[in-house]
Order: C-alpha cells, then structure tokens, then sequence
C-alpha cells in the first residue's frame, strides 16, 4: 500500500484567459474546478497506475464531502482528521502562452490536539504502508517542523517520499528519509543561488543527501528529471507534448516513482517512469492528472541515461 499524507488540501480554481493584465478587468475564457492537494494528487496518480492507495491528512467541515467523494469515486481508500471550516481555495491561472500565475490561499488554523491525532494516525496507518508520501504546504497554526514530525511517526518499514520546500523540507531531512523531490527553483532557493548547468544542480542534490535523504528526484519541467543517491546520478529527457496545464505534474512524478519504488524497481525505471507521468500529466487541463493510456505511450518514448 501507499499511504499519502496531505495536511494542507485544496480546491483548485484554473481559469483559463487570453491575457493576464494586472490592474485591468480580465475575462476568463474557461474555468476548472478540481478538489485538490499535492497528497491527494499522487494518491490518485498511485491508484490510476494500479497501486493500492489509502490518502489521510487534514480535512475540513465545510467542503470536505466533496473530497471524499472524488476519492472514494477514484477507487482511493481515505481517512482523515476532520476540523472546524472551510477548506482552502488556490486560484490558477493560465494564459494563452500556457503562462501560469498562481494565487494559493493558507490554509485554516489546526488546533495542536488535532495535529496530534494525525501523528497518529499516521503511526496506525503506516506499518500496513511500504511507501509513504508526505506533501504539499502546512495550514496555518502548524509549525515548519511537522513534516519532521509525520516522518518520526511512520514505521520503520515504509520508505518515505517528502515533496515540500525550504525549511519544511529541511527539518524533515533529519528525521532520514528514501526520497525527497524538488524542482529546480526549490533546489536554487535551498542552494541561494542559480543552478545554471548538471555539475552544480548534482552538487546541491548532494548536499540534500548529506542532510539525510537517500535519493533526490530532481524535476526540471520540460526537460525531464534528475535521480541522485549521491554515487550513481541518472537522467532521463522529456519528450514534446501539447502543454495544456503544468499544475499536478509534480504530483504526477511522485506517484509513478512511488508505485515503482514499491514495486523494487531499479532506479533507472523508477525515473522513466516518474517523467512519463508527469508529462501526461501536463497534457491535461487544470489540475486534472495523467491517465494510464497517455502515461503507457510517453514511457514507449523516452528513455534514461547516466548523468
């Protein structure tokens, strides 16, 4: 099983315009609601590819039924810590140079009684787990050291995936952890400085390996991914395809690269398929994820090389 931990779900609003002018009434051309979370995303990529997966997290009163119920119509088994008020609303928008302005909300507050309830769950849930991913960005009254928290609260068994940024990621290091996943802007800000060709983008993989992580999965959009454990460095290209959203592709990685993983699949496959998915993912429009037919005909075209 696959255990996806999103403390931090949300309905994605994608509105689709012409031309995002700032200060001026704009006009959207095409709206998509989808109900949303990094967590919930890869659960669902987990499920589409064949792999048994259960998502928990926070979940809020108002709203939360329809989160539920998308998952329980993808097949997802599902358990969450319920608190008082609404769930978070992200606004995405997309121009027709498939430019993506993101506005995300925070999150309502979780009370530390509650968050104590999801460490455990967490603990109950996870020695059933051989993977478990923990994404996405904490609500408001959870403090940067939780994803550290949720990794201590994971039997030993699992391997833990973490997709989160800066000093989140950074606490969550230390508590050990098989995979964590940045993309190239994550990596610079972590680095503080750009990362303009492989040798310096390697060496900040490794420095992440250094503070604790096994394996670094480094997305680089359109041009593919990196897979480091800090000896044997891999990469695989994307191929070209119609962009329609961006948004989810990352999720969509993680939820590949989590199926292989349980699978015991080298690290080779384990990437390909990782850029497969997510670049199905983007073929799809908001923050709808890849389906299996288009995520079997990418991995057909790309292939892996040493990096």
């Amino acid at each position: 099983m696959v255990l996806s931990v999103c403390p931090n779900p949300s309905i994605d609003c994608t509105m689709e315009m012409e031309q995002l002018v700032v200060g001026r009434l704009n006009r959207v051309n095409n709206k998509i609601v989808t109900y949303s979370g990094k967590a919930l995303n890869a659960a669902i990529g987990v499920k589409r590819l064949g792999g048994d997966s259960f998502a928990t997290g926070f979940m809020y009163e108002n709203e939360g039924s329809l989160f539920v119920s998308n998952l329980d119509n993808e097949g997802v088994k599902n358990s969450f810590v319920w608190n008082k008020g609404h769930v978070r609303t992200n606004y995405k928008i997309v121009d027709n140079r498939s430019m993506l302005t993101e506005i995300n909300d925070k999150g309502e507050n979780v009370s530390v009684e509650n968050q104590q309830k999801l460490l455990s769950l967490v603990e109950t849930l996870s020695p059933n787990a051989s993977v478990v991913i923990m994404s996405g960005s904490l609500p408001t009254g959870v403090e940067n050291d939780y994803y550290y928290k949720l990794a201590k609260s994971v039997g030993k068994s699992a391997k833990i995936i973490v997709d989160t940024e800066g000093e989140k990621l950074i606490k969550a290091l230390s508590a050990g952890v098989f995979m964590v996943k940045p993309n190239l802007r994550e990596l610079e800000q972590i680095a503080g400085k750009p990362l303009t060709n492989k040798k310096e983008m390697l060496e900040s993989c490794y420095s992440l390996i250094d503070k604790g992580a096994e394996n670094v999965l480094l997305s680089l959009g359109r041009e593919g991914a990196i897979l480091t454990d800090g000896s044997n460095s891999y990469y695989c290209k994307s191929t070209s395809v119609a962009v329609n959203s961006t948004v989810g592709a990352g999720d969509s990685m993680i939820a590949a690269a989590s199926v292989m993983i349980e699978q015991g699949a080298e690290k080779q496959e384990i990437l390909r398929s990782a850029v497969a998915a997510g670049t199905a993912s983007i073929t799809t429009p908001g923050t709808n994820l890849f389906y299996r037919d288009k995520f079997e005909e990418i991995y057909g075209k790309i292939f892996v090389k040493k990096a």
